[in-house]
């Protein structure tokens, strides 16, 4: 038999997913970061629309319709404190792979990737498969990751460093200050700079900034989607921005890997960026007053919490044993060291689900660290 590469060999089943797939039928699942609400309906109803029209029966651009790309366009003019020509943008199947293609067209052989540390999953398994070195970083006590840190962490074999804010699965927001930094550490030590904004628009306290708002395309790459922001993970369509010379590279990944992301998910984006905002906001709201009623529940606990300012992730830190006794008790979280070896000592706790539901697990939250203390 035909041996397995050593990148695969590196690279195990998330243990998201892992805590997802054992539990019980009736488990309240709050470990799965996926919103609750349903893709709005004019969305739906133009990719029924371009499906019934016979738009969606070939392969568009590449890099996406160019409708599409112009609608991400006027989504980051509108939104956003920097710009992007819808030529230097590609549509992907989700922001997954975008993160995928713009680790895979930068990191070379043996290159580091720093990222932070409890950080989303997917950070590290995609250097590995990009051949790379996964170079985590520990954050600050709030959770932040620390533009210092990452500076200290840089060397002349490291390739690009990731930010993540809001941050999964912490919740964290990075300040202004703090991404002014990494756009000088960027330029300054001419590397790569992987923004990933896929939870842009929840944010409750302070406001989203991209290191792109302090610099130009040359050392910054953003990576965002749909999944979220419109509940549409099931639709898989993110997209990438960049230079012309960083997207050109990408593309060549993207190209043999994907061709094109789903056509009909194009024209659904399309229009959930172009068209009404109320539920974006409808949802922001609704997660703030989740993430209070979980922090709450948390705090009287005797559980420390730093607050998640976006998102719809807190990540408290418990005791030892705890995460398996909530888990054992019916309730899905997901222990901290599956997203780093700093996550030990936290669980991450998902709010993308009902304030009553929420108020339910919380019970049995009690229960369990009533148990293990």
């Amino acid at each position: 038999m035909t041996d397995f590469s050593s990148r695969v060999e590196q690279v195990s089943i998330s243990g998201i997913r892992e805590v997802f797939e054992a539990a019980g039928e009736d488990a309240i699942n709050l470990g799965l970061g996926q919103p609750d609400f349903p893709t709005p309906e004019n969305a739906r109803r133009a990719a029924v629309e371009a499906i019934e029209a016979g738009k969606t029966d070939g392969y568009t651009s590449n890099k996406g319709t160019a409708e599409l790309r112009a609608a991400i366009a006027a989504k980051h003019d509108r939104d956003n404190e920097f710009s992007v020509d819808p030529e230097n943008v590609i549509a992907t199947a989700g922001g997954s792979e975008a993160l995928h293609i713009a680790i895979e067209a930068h990191v070379d052989q043996g290159q580091e990737v720093v990222y932070p540390d409890p950080g989303f999953v997917s950070y590290e398994a995609l250097t590995h498969l990009a051949g790379g070195l996964p170079k985590p970083v520990a954050l600050r006590e709030d959770l932040t990751l620390d533009p210092a840190a990452v500076e200290d962490a840089i060397t002349d074999d490291t390739a690009a460093f990731v930010v993540n804010s809001p941050a999964n699965p912490t919740g964290a927001v990075q300040s202004e200050a703090d991404m002014r930094e990494f756009a000088r550490i960027a330029d300054e030590h001419d590397v790569l700079c992987i923004s990933d904004e896929v939870y842009e628009p929840f944010v409750f306290d302070g406001e989203h900034h991209s290191p792109a708002d302090f610099t130009d395309w040359d050392n910054v790459v953003v990576v965002n989607a749909c999944s979220k922001a419109y509940s549409m993970t099931g639709w898989r369509l993110g997209w990438v921005a960049g230079s012309h010379e960083r997207i050109e590279r990408m593309l060549r990944v993207h190209q043999y890997v994907q061709a094109c992301a789903s056509a009909p998910a194009q024209y659904a984006a399309e229009e959930a960026l172009s068209g009404p905002q109320d539920h974006v906001e409808e949802m922001r709201e609704a997660f703030e007053e989740r993430r209070d009623v979980l922090l709450d529940g948390l705090e009287d606990m005797g559980l420390e919490v730093p607050t998640p300012q976006g998102a719809f992730y807190a990540m408290p830190r418990v005791p030892d044993g705890w995460a398996d006794e909530v888990i054992d008790r019916g309730v899905v979280v997901v222990p901290g060291e599956a997203f780093g070896e700093h996550g030990a000592g936290h669980a991450r706790i998902s709010y993308a689900v009902s304030v009553e539901t929420l108020k339910e697990a919380l019970e049995i939250m009690r229960e369990a660290t009533d148990a293990v203390r």
